[in-house]
């Protein structure tokens, strides 16, 4: 079924730097909120920290800051350095930035996925993972109205199945929840130059799918399937790192924030429209571009400076 067409049908004891998640009381009634599901956060610093009005950590390991499999409230999604400094765990803090330098009238409630062992390891999440965050995120959306949930972690090989994206009924069942209250979650399509398919949970029809471009055209690191990519949105944009270091990130996970960030930027200036007349809003404005003469993939580029 057409993507568009579907939206429509659904439409109808570690130390942890205090953050007060002050922001609760006196700003989620006029200022919408990202769900971001990722690795983790350096909360101290400031930029994030002024945004970020609730944490979460939902792991199948026992390795959140508590010492369970779940936690919430303050410190929930914090890793302390040198820690988030090892195998990838500042993706968190940098898809939190790239947000912010999208969007900043948005407030952050982040949600930690991806657990870390004693060494420093990633530990594995499966689908139980994801569906029991966006499960969280659709019990608490007006408490924080959370607006957009944008994940950028995925697999290229989730589990066994004659199609690539396999059939994973509780994730779908979660997605669409969201969906029918107005909240669509933003997905990365993966950055493994693999051309016949993207990332699951992306491949999910009822996901926006997300890569990387330009207004130039599409990075070729980005996988693709025609028919389930959706956007491309930039791909590389400065960002805090842990630490408050500054750098840049690049990815199809970036592109997936400014996304979802700019389709809160689209919303908050059309907030009568339903999230299929957003969709087709920002399908009919969006930018056509391709790759090239060798790989001709073709989309459409997102830009929420355009709006």
């Amino acid at each position: 079924m057409n993507k568009r067409i579907l939206l429509g049908l659904i439409a109808l004891t570690l130390a942890i730097p205090s953050v007060s998640h002050a922001n609760i009381g006196n700003k989620t009634a006029s200022v919408p909120s990202l769900a971001i599901l990722d690795t983790g956060l350096d909360t101290s610093i400031p930029s994030i920290k002024e945004k970020l009005i609730y944490e979460v950590c939902i792991l199948e390991w026992t390795t959140c800051p508590n010492g369970q499999s779940f936690m919430e409230g303050p410190g929930s999604s914090h890793i302390p350095l040198p820690e988030i400094m090892k195998n990838g765990f500042s993706h968190g803090t940098q898809m939190a930035s790239a947000a912010l330098s999208t969007n900043k009238n948005i407030n952050i409630v982040f949600v930690r996925i991806i657990g870390q062992n004693i060494n420093g390891d990633r530990q594995i999440a499966t689908e139980k993972t994801v569906y029991d965050a966006l499960n969280w995120v659709f019990a608490n959306k007006d408490r924080f109205n959370i607006q957009a949930v944008s994940l950028a972690q995925g697999h290229q090989n989730l589990l066994p199945s004659p199609n690539y994206c396999p059939i994973t009924p509780e994730t779908r069942k979660s997605i669409n929840n969201l969906l029918a209250s107005g909240i669509p979650t933003f997905a990365a399509i993966g950055n493994n130059y693999n051309y016949s398919q993207i990332n699951w949970p992306s491949c999910i029809p009822e996901m926006i799918a997300i890569g990387a471009g330009t207004k130039g055209g599409i990075e070729r690191y980005n996988n693709y399937d025609p028919a389930l990519v959706d956007f491309y949105s930039t791909g590389n944009v400065a960002v805090s790192l842990p630490g408050n270091l500054s750098g840049r990130a690049a990815g199809s996970s970036v592109a997936t924030q400014v996304a979802a960030a700019g389709w809160l930027v689209v919303k908050q200036l059309n907030p009568t429209l339903t999230t299929s007349q957003l969709f087709e809003l920002i399908s009919q404005k969006s930018q056509k571009i391709t790759m090239d003469r060798k790989f001709p993939q073709v989309g459409k580029f997102f830009d929420p400076r355009r709006y």
